[in-house]
């Protein structure tokens, strides 16, 4: 009987030697065997299309972005109706329309309200029936460095009013500019629409000591073998065509130029020549006189804070310094302020900006060098003795540029987000937008919804994370209207402000603050960028 038992412990030993052995020998098939992950990642960027893999999200949350996507595109399509388009005489002239100034006196108040009503007239004088013209509206005085956007109402029927808010005393130019008349407008938003390929990506892929290019895009018509790179939580994806014998993990580089392709109609055109846009509608005699009028002091607006709604104008520029009109701006030292703090930049090269300037300003930041290379490469800067460190990182695809840029660890910035612990001294600020102007909004709308959820994953779990979102800055006028436009950037603007309303992050109205600059350039001078770190500061100390 002992004997009997004593044969059993040591075959269950030799049996328990024998299952360890096999585990740790070669994992993977057991827990295959038991259909159990590999690995526990939540995230998947590169995938070969042959490969399909399915989202970690429950399939509820990717139909309730589409909804949401389908809500917002819906809102912005009753504010930009199709418009009739037969002859470039019946479209809206900024030399027939006319501007009057509501009430006018030889010398206005500080601090009153301006309103210019304008009626817009064709190029053969008729009066317009009705809105949807792309306009821009600006207060300036040159001398005084001083500048101010104009809010304007559609009266959808012709007839706009432009308020201004005299910030300022003293001689006022008043601008009212047609960017683009409303059948330039439908136009270009029924083009946006209707393709992907604008923008040729070219990816290279290094197989040994040679490298193989060839097409990539978001969207790929090919009968090829194709690679996906997809994000596998929010299952956005982008795509090149598969080299002969070499592995999609192989793509290393990336690549665009425009595409010769256009889905305007021949005869709209003529709508976007450089002569037909921001062309001024005030004419010469818009310079008006404003003095205090000895009015009663201005009460003193609490600091600038998290959560805070701004209207149009949301402030002022004054001697080149940026003004808000809800809240005030206190005096802060940069480097105080960042002082063991983490600073998050993701985004496009406008957010990237502000790294330069932060190591302008902060003599002790000192770059780490994360050995990439290019334009886009990733960032580093740190002061070790006061525990500063400030990095950035550019958004995944698309990404548009003629320089060549690495795309090896290239991700979206919701899962960088994700994978961010996040607390009382890490700080995020994120910047989307001129990138996606040249492809359908739905795209860059998903990709704002996927930021927006994990922001708010982010902020459940660390509360004390600050977030500060920066809006697109306005860019040159004239500069590829069909892929550039300012009127996509502003269509994004109102789509982003939609979609991150309520949600408690400080926002930066660099679109406002670049109209109000007249900057009228992609990246603009140190001096605007410094006004915008200065809000960013505020906010965060």
């Amino acid at each position: 009987m002992m004997t009997s038992r004593k044969s059993l412990w040591v075959l269950l030993f030799i049996v328990i030697l024998w299952v360890s052995f096999t585990v740790f020998r070669n994992p993977s098939e057991i827990w295959a065997t038991f259909k159990l992950p590999v690995s526990f990642s939540r995230w998947n960027l590169v995938m070969k299309s042959s490969c399909p893999t399915v989202p970690l999200n429950p399939p509820v949350s990717l139909q309730e972005t589409e909804m949401r996507v389908k809500e917002i595109l819906e809102k912005l399509d009753k504010q930009i109706p199709p418009r009739p388009f037969t002859h470039l005489n019946t479209t809206t002239s900024a030399t027939h329309s006319t501007a009057t100034i509501l009430n006018p006196r030889e010398t206005h108040c500080m601090g009153d309200k301006l309103d210019v009503l304008l009626e817009a007239r064709d190029h053969l004088g008729h009066r317009k029936e009705y809105g949807g013209d792309f306009l821009r509206a600006r207060m300036s005085s040159p001398a005084l460095k001083a500048g101010a956007s104009g809010k304007v109402t559609d009266f959808n029927n012709g007839t706009y009013l432009v308020s201004f808010t005299l910030f300022w005393e003293g001689p006022v130019s008043l601008s009212i500019l047609l960017m683009h008349p409303s059948e330039g407008v439908s136009a270009l938003w029924r083009a946006r629409k209707q393709g992907y390929d604008r923008i040729i990506f070219t990816g290279m892929f290094v197989s040994g000591t040679s490298q193989v290019h060839t097409d990539c895009a978001l969207v790929l018509n090919s009968s090829v073998e194709l690679c996906q790179y997809l994000d596998a939580q929010d299952q956005e994806a982008f795509y090149c065509v598969k080299p002969p014998n070499v592995p999609c993990a192989a793509l290393t580089h990336m690549h665009s130029k425009n595409k010769q392709v256009s889905y305007l109609r021949q005869q709209e055109r003529s709508l976007f020549e450089k002569s037909n846009i921001g062309v001024e509608i005030m004419g010469k005699s818009n310079v008006i006189s404003v003095s205090k009028c000895n009015k009663e002091a201005v009460p003193t607006k609490e600091k600038c804070k998290f959560g805070m709604v701004s209207g149009i104008p949301s402030g002022h520029v004054w001697k080149n310094t940026w003004n808000p009109a809800s809240c005030s701006l206190a005096p802060i030292k940069m480097k105080d302020c960042l002082r063991g703090k983490f600073i998050h930049l993701m985004g496009d090269s406008t957010i990237r900006q502000w790294m330069d300037y932060f190591k302008s300003k902060i003599d002790t930041l000192r770059s780490v060098d994360l050995h990439e290379t290019g334009k886009l490469q990733h960032q580093l800067a740190v002061d070790l003795d006061e525990k500063i460190s400030i990095q950035w990182q550019k958004h995944g695809y698309p990404l548009i540029g003629s320089l060549v840029y690495s795309v090896k660890e290239i991700e979206n910035i919701a899962r960088i987000i994700d994978r961010t612990g996040g607390e009382k001294n890490t700080v995020i600020v994120i910047s989307l937008g001129q990138h996606f102007r040249p492809f359908p909004i739905d795209v860059f709308i998903r990709r704002a919804l996927n930021v927006h959820k994990a922001l708010q994953r982010l902020l459940l779990r660390s509360p004390d994370t600050m977030v500060v979102l920066k809006t697109e800055n306005i860019r040159e006028m004239n500069s590829d209207v069909e892929r550039l436009s300012d009127f996509h950037g502003y269509t994004q603007y109102l789509a982003l402000k939609d979609i991150f309303q309520g949600l408690n992050v400080g926002v930066i109205d660099a679109w406002d603050m670049t109209i109000a600059y007249g900057t009228n350039d992609v990246h603009p001078p140190q001096h605007v960028v410094g006004s915008q770190i200065n809000i960013f500061l505020n906010y965060i100390c």
